[in-house]
């Protein structure tokens, strides 16, 4: 069985386990679904995990895809995203091709305007999760949401 198969059934297995259990109930899973989805892209990819009330993953959508640095995101498109699958929460995801995990101003500044424009729609940001080669970033432990 080559590479890819192997990472499309781990990925299965994963989603398979965040979607049994509210998200916040199993960060491990959380983490290694992500990395696993995410880590080694060459250009970077923006991901929601959309919850249901409880915390239950509704549905993993990737919303946008970049460059090697960078990605534009539209608050309007998560909106309209976190509507059509009813989520009362999100999580959101990407990438840094580069391989270090830290948070730029930008995605800092992306962050708060999401969770200003779903607020109006009462959906919760419960965390921006960013994945690189030497791990996975939360902004909900660092504080910064």
């Amino acid at each position: 069985m080559n590479q890819d198969r192997l990472i499309q059934r781990a990925l299965k297995v994963l989603d398979s386990r965040i979607r049994q259990q509210p998200a916040l109930n199993s960060p491990s899973a959380v983490r290694d679904y992500l990395r696993l989805a995410l880590a080694g892209r060459e250009h970077e990819v923006f991901i929601c995990l959309f919850l249901d009330a409880q915390n239950r993953v509704i549905e993993v959508n990737e919303m946008f895809r970049g460059t090697l640095t960078q990605t534009s995101v539209y608050p309007r498109e998560v909106v309209k995203a976190a509507l059509k699958c009813n989520a009362g929460a999100v999580v959101f995801a990407h990438n840094h091709p580069s391989g270090v995990a830290e948070p730029s101003h930008a995605d800092e500044t992306l962050t708060s305007a999401l969770k200003q424009a779903l607020a109006l729609i009462d959906v919760r940001v419960l965390d921006h999760m960013i994945v690189a080669n030497a791990g996975v970033l939360s902004f909900a432990e660092r504080g910064l949401l």
